[in-house]
């Protein structure tokens, strides 16, 4: 019989929601949990059978591997109280330029703790990195351009609700090419708060400072909600020493449907990983899919 990993759920906004249906599903995960700030707020003990926590003490056992759904800019701080417990962690960290700093971060944790971190296991960064990672070895000389959408950005959705002012918010990325976007958020503000100041917030805030932003504010986003979101990628570049080589790959998504698949991968990859901190692209993508190796090579090579 296969032995099931143990894990739990860190927050349970959208992704955490989707982390927690695609655990349940596995067959060989065990869900011990979910573990979130303020469960009596939320007005339930459980979901599905699994309890909902405030700490892990409150649970049956101790998982070994805590899928992390908090919001990215909370992830430096979080992720290292689960790994001093011996606690692998995945997580989707989504802020591009500050993965190398986050990685040599838990990398020195985790190592020190016996435990395995994997960041920035989402769909972009995440598969999509993968996915780059393939076209730069068919074609080692080259452009890939990466353009999103149209769709819901929720880590820009997320970062503008954690403003001073904003009650609630949804960014929706629309391409330009050639790896250009425009972002459209939607921001309804909190009594007392002022357009102008929020909006040069937003302007400034390191999610939108490099992109064409413009806001609107709204009297309620739920009307304008659509986790739907998109990805064309494509790379035009030289195999050897032939030119003209082109590679595509699109995908048409639920946004926190597919983060929160990824994530359970990459925690089962986790604990098949000398210990230590990784991003997508180290990973072996054999080791992201369940069961023995030897079935996957049967069926996939």
């Amino acid at each position: 019989m296969q032995r099931r990993i143990t894990a739990v759920v860190v927050g349970y906004g959208h992704i955490g929601h989707s982390a927690e249906d695609a655990l349940r599903v596995a067959d060989d995960f065990e869900l011990l949990g979910i573990v979130r700030r303020h469960v009596e707020e939320s007005g339930k003990k459980s979901i599905y059978g699994t309890p909902i926590v405030s700490d892990i003490k409150e649970l049956s056992s101790t998982p070994e591997v805590a899928l992390l759904t908090v919001p990215s800019r909370l992830v430096p701080a979080t992720a290292p109280q689960w790994l001093e417990k011996g606690i692998s962690t995945v997580d989707s960290f989504d802020i591009h330029t500050d993965i190398p700093a986050l990685r040599q971060q838990l990398d020195a944790v985790a190592k020190q703790h016996g435990a395995t971190a994997i960041l920035s296991a989402g769909w972009d960064p995440g598969s999509d990195s993968m996915v780059r990672t393939l076209m730069e070895a068919m074609m080692p000389k080259g452009l890939t351009y990466t353009d999103f959408g149209p769709g819901m950005s929720m880590g820009h959705s997320v970062a503008v609700k954690m403003l001073d002012g904003v009650k609630d918010a949804l960014s929706v990325t629309i391409p330009i090419g050639t790896g250009l976007h425009r972002r459209m958020v939607y921001v309804v503000l909190e009594d007392n708060a002022k357009e102008e100041e929020v909006r040069n917030a937003i302007l400034k805030d390191p999610y939108f400072v490099h992109d064409e932003t413009h806001v609107t504010f709204v009297e309620n986003v739920e009307r304008l909600m659509d986790q739907g979101h998109a990805v064309q990628m494509s790379r035009k570049g030289v195999s050897g020493t032939t030119h003209n080589q082109l590679a595509s790959f699109e995908m048409h998504i639920n946004n926190p449907a597919l983060t929160g698949q990824v994530m359970v991968a990459a925690a089962r990859a986790a604990l098949r990983m000398p210990h230590g901190a990784y991003t997508l692209p180290e990973v072996a993508p054999i080791d992201l899919l369940p069961g023995e190796r030897e079935q996957w090579i049967a069926r996939l090579c």
